[in-house]
């Protein structure tokens, strides 16, 4: 569930206890009303073999790219999300249908290490990540620039 103050952008866990989740703690970077402002959060990731979590910032731009990777999930393909950008990587790959995904954590930026997680997917769960975007949109507005 989500803590008080935090809104999960991406919450994809399983009753095996595998679990991926971004989640958003903050904003900062709006010096004035001309700046863009910066989410802060945290990538965490739970396995029964591994346990992790790393800091990280995202940006207006990675939330619309979020939104076009549901659009593409929908579609039973597979995405990659934040991919060549200096920021955590996130790869989702589908596998029978809509009903499980190997999703791969790769920092390649600051600690050069990379997980993957097999998640069984709960019904529903691409209409619960497009509602997570939009509390996560409305909760902190961003300027594009």
């Amino acid at each position: 569930m989500e803590e008080q103050g935090t809104l999960d952008l991406i919450h994809l866990t399983d009753i095996e206890g595998n679990s991926v989740v971004v989640r958003v703690t903050g904003q900062e970077g709006r010096a004035s009303q001309h700046d863009t402002a910066t989410l802060v959060g945290e990538i965490s990731v739970g396995t029964s073999f591994v346990k992790g979590s790393l800091k990280t910032w995202i940006f207006p731009q990675d939330l619309a790219d979020w939104e076009t990777a549901l659009s593409v999930l929908a579609r039973g393909e597979s995405v990659s999300w934040r991919e060549v950008q200096r920021a955590t990587e996130l790869h989702v790959d589908l596998e029978e249908g809509l009903e499980r995904a190997t999703v791969s954590v790769a920092d390649r930026s600051m600690s050069l290490a990379s997980v993957q997680v097999t998640i069984e997917l709960a019904d529903g769960w691409l209409e619960d990540h497009r509602a997570r975007l939009d509390r996560v949109r409305q909760a902190w507005p961003m300027r594009r620039h």
